[in-house]
């Protein structure tokens, strides 16, 4: 499956997958995470559920917080 993350073409080799499999798959351990699959939010209760399909465009960014 081709898919875009990041602004990057990336082929996925399990159709199908939800987000929750995409982050353990591409190894996205931060906590504080910001994920929008064509440009709609995806709340984190909604990761394991959220299916990624063919041509969809992720977008997966991590918050930093500092003092």
């Amino acid at each position: 499956m081709n898919i875009t993350l990041n602004n990057r073409p990336e082929n996925i080799e399990i159709d199908n997958i939800t987000i929750s499999e995409l982050l353990a798959l591409k190894n996205f351990t931060f906590r504080m995470l910001v994920i929008k699959v064509n440009g709609k939010l995806i709340r984190k209760n909604e990761y394991s559920k959220a299916k990624v399909l063919e041509g969809d465009n992720v977008q997966i960014l991590h918050m930093i917080s500092g003092g």
